[in-house]
């Protein structure tokens, strides 16, 4: 195996469960990747927070998701997992999402059983497609990848729509379509997780600040199946108290003197840029490397 798609698959075949807090743009992927997490996630809510300032409700497109994943794969170096809603379409839009988001560099993806316009996993109103057309997405999928690494994950809504036992049979035949994982869908407790595990596929599970996920340690989250726990708006929500706070000093005073303190330095920021890298390869671009 070789590649971010092989890394990922290494991170989900060794024991325990692997955190992956969810990235808003390239800047947010390098510091995940300094804080020492081996995967970063991308989710579709956070993604059209922060492209659009809109709420989550099915307006992205596949190419501005892909456009958003390339860059974020380009600065994080490690693997990217994403969302990649219900495949923007049919059978034929999978197929052609998945080559997309491999062309971005994506290790992994998870594609829902919602019908278009599709909803946040967390809002009401969500409407599904059936279970044939979701398991024949599923196929396209598969059969759409290059590269036999990249990891396909069939998320169902069913719960939120007709109850955790109709979504347990949705992500039975997923399973035996061939999917890599699995993702239940909001509302979900640990109880229900459990049984979820007992289906035999690795999970993936999101970790959010709604009420409607499972709040547990990466221990007791291995125990019943899951392999990777995703905090898909955690770094968004954490920012906009953050900026507000900055907003108002700056309104108030008209200047940065109080808020001084809570801004990273000048060569912090550069730092975290590769700010030395690029004056390294300009230097051996003019031939004054050694001066």
């Amino acid at each position: 195996m070789s590649g971010r798609g092989a890394d990922l698959r290494r991170l989900i075949a060794r024991p325990g469960c692997v955190l992956a807090p969810g990235v808003v743009d390239p800047l947010s992927a390098r510091l995940v990747k300094e804080a020492g997490f081996e995967v970063v996630y991308m989710g579709g809510n956070a993604t059209t927070a922060v492209r659009l300032g809109m709420a989550d409700v099915g307006l992205l497109t596949l190419t501005e998701v892909a456009d958003h994943a390339r860059r974020i794969n380009d600065a994080a170096g490690l693997p990217l997992l994403i969302d990649a809603d219900n495949g923007y379409g049919n059978a034929l839009n999978v197929r052609r999402a998945v080559r997309e988001f491999e062309r971005a560099g994506v290790a992994g993806l998870h594609i829902e059983d919602q019908a278009s316009p599709k909803r946040c996993g967390h809002f009401a109103g969500k409407q599904l497609i059936g279970t044939g057309e979701m398991v024949g997405k599923i196929k396209a999928a598969l059969d759409a990848r290059r590269d036999p690494d990249m990891v396909i994950i069939a998320r169902t809504d069913a719960t939120a729509v007709d109850g955790f036992d109709a979504a347990l049979e949705r992500a039975q035949a997923y399973i035996e379509a061939g999917a890599d994982m699995l993702l239940m869908a909001p509302p979900l407790d640990l109880a229900q997780l459990e049984a979820a595990g007992r289906l035999g596929a690795p999970l993936l599970c999101p970790l959010d600040s709604t009420g409607l996920t499972p709040v547990a340690p990466p221990d007791d989250l291995a125990s019943l199946g899951v392999k990777i726990g995703v905090f898909p708006t955690a770094l968004v929500m954490g920012l906009i108290p953050v900026v507000r706070r900055l907003l108002a000093a700056l309104k108030r005073d008209g200047t940065i003197a109080g808020i001084a303190d809570e801004l990273a330095s000048f060569d912090e920021y550069n730092a975290l840029l590769g700010l030395a890298e690029f004056e390294a390869l300009e230097r051996r671009a003019q031939g004054t490397e050694g001066d």
